[in-house]
């Protein structure tokens, strides 16, 4: 059992026909057709990626090769080119293999489908190049112990805040798959983005923010119909990796002691890799039209502990860790609980689709409780939300779509009482719940808030939106750093407003999003020094451009 394991997640070479997450207008333009009711599907979207065959939609990749009995089929899944550009400083949301880049950066990713019986590869590599140019990072003025307590941050994750010093040419297996296919289910191995919940803009519990990981998955390829309802579900057993990068001033020495700890595990080795296992389940009632509700989890844990290289740990190590000890009376040995990083909640959505309306809020934890008990009583300890609304408008023939989410990340004030610590950090687990230098969930990071709205003006094919976005950067690091100062002034806040740009020729799919940033109190800096008291921070002006050509040939 440990050596088939260790296969499946030392193999790099292996990796059903899906749409790309990282290409938002499949999933934009899906999800106001479902509002408008030009589209009838069973899917909630509350997983992805949705494999296009089962959609009614022309979102469909059409066949280059198909046999007499239809049990050979090769598909291309056309060619993704996508670039970003930022003037000052990184911007970095849901753009997968990305990373976060001052500069100009690039993927370019072809693509094609080989479908054999009931076997399915999906072979779709991304080239992702970045110039990762320099800029202006945590300030060197902050007091010492400013530096100690940002410290106790990046000590428990792996968000470097740049990826080197040199650009970046490489190549991964990017949306590829190879997967068993039988009616509903699908069982095999990705290394696919995938998003997890109804969120459109933060997905706290997985996202496509960082790059997508090797994993193990068996799901639903479609829903399950059945008379009480249509059930969906993924579960899935992944390999998380470490970016190779470190923060800035790791000789920093405070009190005769550094404050940078290298990413070890507890058996004192640097750089091993994490297991995950998570599901989501999702149901929508038969007698709730446009309903729909679940459970998302997840647990990881380093290699080591899996494999059982903790002689000192006993008893209770799994390669099933999500499906057992919910709570922590179940734990027989607290070793083993500490060692684990956790996190569970659940969602529902609901479409109103005689007013071409839907409203949807997650609500998550970070840590397990001890019983329904502590549940109930401290139920705002290590929470996170989402909730999120859209509605379409007819303007004649044409309509418009506005949308809304607020995600709460920050600690609540129980965190005077019980410290529950930042969201995807963990003491043990010392590089959080990253892959590769990112967030797995929610883009904004940890301890960070954000309030979004929008308004897309939709005709035919092409869509033209405003969006308002003000995001609160790490509030958790803001109170513990500058609480005994009782200095209210340094919130770093960013006021983004965005241009978006979709439209469809023919066999083109074009995407533009031009994004103008305007940071208050960049990286919390403030000089002292100035009078009045209430004056001004650094604030920073960034220029964010994406651009996104999408070519689907024989759509």
């Amino acid at each position: 059992m440990r050596l088939f394991f260790l296969f499946l997640f030392l193999s790099y070479n292996l990796n059903s026909q899906n749409l790309n997450v990282n290409n938002d207008f499949f999933y934009e333009t899906l999800r106001y057709s479902i509002l408008d009711n030009t589209l009838e599907t069973n899917f909630s979207f509350n997983i992805k990626p949705i494999n296009s065959e089962y959609l009614n939609s022309d979102f469909n990749f059409n066949s280059i090769y198909e046999s007499k009995n239809g049990k050979i089929k090769i598909k291309s899944l056309g060619l993704d080119y996508f670039t970003e550009f930022n003037s000052s400083r990184p911007y970095n949301r849901n753009n997968g293999t990305m990373i976060p880049n001052r500069g100009y950066q690039h993927i370019l990713s072809p693509g094609i489908y080989l479908k054999l019986g009931p076997l399915s590869i999906s072979f779709k590599p991304e080239h992702h190049y970045s110039e990762n140019k320099k800029f202006d990072g945590f300030w060197e003025g902050h007091y010492d112990e400013i530096w100690v307590k940002r410290y106790r941050l990046w000590n428990k994750i792996d968000i470097p805040e740049r990826f080197g010093t040199t650009r970046h040419n490489q190549t991964t297996f990017g949306q590829s798959n190879i997967k068993l296919n039988w009616k509903f289910l699908s069982i095999g191995i990705s290394s696919e983005n995938i998003w997890w919940g109804p969120s459109f803009r933060n997905g706290i519990m997985m996202s496509n923010h960082a790059q997508g990981f090797k994993h193990l998955t068996f799901n639903t390829n479609k829903p399950l119909t059945t008379f009480i309802g249509d059930f969906e579900w993924q579960i899935i057993s992944g390999r998380l990796e470490s970016s190779g990068y470190t923060p800035p001033r790791t000789n920093f020495v405070y009190a005769g002691t550094k404050v940078y700890i290298p990413k070890i595990n507890q058996r004192g080795e640097l750089n091993d890799w994490r297991y995950l296992q998570g599901y989501i389940f999702s149901y929508s009632p038969k007698w709730i039209k446009g309903l729909s509700f679940g459970i998302i989890r997840w647990v990881q844990m380093y290699s080591s502990l899996v494999e059982g290289k903790y002689y000192w740990i006993d008893g209770n190590t799994t390669y099933f860790p999500a499906f057992q000890n919910f709570f922590r009376k179940n734990d027989k040995y607290e070793d083993y609980e500490q060692q684990t990083d956790q996190a569970a909640g659940i969602f529902f959505k609901w479409l109103w689709l005689d007013s071409k309306s839907e409203f949807y809020f997650e609500l998550h934890h970070n840590d397990s409780k001890n019983n329904f008990r502590d549940l109930f009583l401290d139920t705002d300890h290590s929470r996170a939300f989402t909730m999120g609304l859209q509605k379409i408008f007819l303007i004649g023939q044409n309509k418009i779509l506005f949308g809304w989410e607020w995600t709460q990340m920050e600690q609540t004030a129980g965190r005077l009482l019980r410290d529950a610590g930042s969201w995807y950090e963990h003491t043990y687990v010392v590089d959080g719940y990253t892959n590769k230098g990112e967030v797995i969930g929610s883009s904004i990071g940890p301890g960070s808030n954000s309030n979004y709205i929008f308004l897309n003006y939709i005709k035919k094919n092409q869509k033209i939106g405003l969006s308002i976005e003000i995001v609160e950067h790490d509030n958790d690091f803001y109170y513990e750093a500058f609480d005994s100062a009782n200095d209210y002034r340094r919130y770093w806040k960013d006021i983004n407003i965005g241009i978006k740009f979709n439209k469809r020729l023919d066999n083109f799919i074009i995407s533009s999003n031009l994004i103008l940033i305007r940071s208050l109190n960049y990286q919390w800096e403030l000089n002292d020094n100035e009078t009045p008291y209430y004056h001004s921070g650094k604030d920073l002006n960034n220029l964010s451009f994406s651009f996104k050509l999408t070519y689907l040939p024989g759509f």
